[in-house]
């Protein structure tokens, strides 16, 4: 047998593994290529609506991660939640303004997640007043307010 026969034989076979393994009842190699791309995106929408079922089974509102790092003149505050959030935002800066922190520099994302990175100053009254502790704690609090509010409406 020459390699080209071969490489026929396999790619036959592996042709014959892709139509079984898709239900296909195609005989030529287009056609069980097409079956199998239809195949492969009607998995893939079984995968999102199961996906979606999950995220609708599991407790509302799963609490985001939070850490918070003290820098030299200030916090660097992280928040990270697996799922938009709207209004949490909002939320997390009235309790900065609580603290009287000022937010020097801060990216945000709320497309699919919601993530928050933000750089927070003290007010010059506050100096020394505030630990890293205190902030992970005011903005844990805050993330728990807006849950309940959310969970009201």
């Amino acid at each position: 047998m020459s390699s080209s026969d071969r490489k026929k034989a396999v790619l036959y076979h592996q042709l014959q593994q892709l139509r079984a393994a898709t239900n296909s009842n195609a005989l030529n190699k287009a056609s069980i290529i097409v079956d199998a791309s239809n195949y492969i995106k009607e998995l893939k929408q079984k995968v999102d609506t199961l996906r979606q079922g999950v995220g609708t089974s599991t407790a509302p509102n799963p609490s985001p991660a939070v850490t918070v790092e003290t820098l030299e003149r200030g916090f660097l505050i992280n928040v990270l939640s697996d799922k938009n959030s709207p209004g949490l935002l909002v939320s997390i800066l009235e309790a900065f303004e609580e603290l009287g922190l000022d937010v020097l520099d801060a990216r945000v994302s709320c497309s699919d997640t919601f993530q928050l990175e933000a750089v927070g100053g003290e007010n010059q009254g506050q100096a020394d007043s505030i630990d890293a502790h205190v902030v992970k704690e005011a903005v844990l609090q805050a993330i728990q307010n807006w849950s309940q509010s959310s969970e009201q409406d």
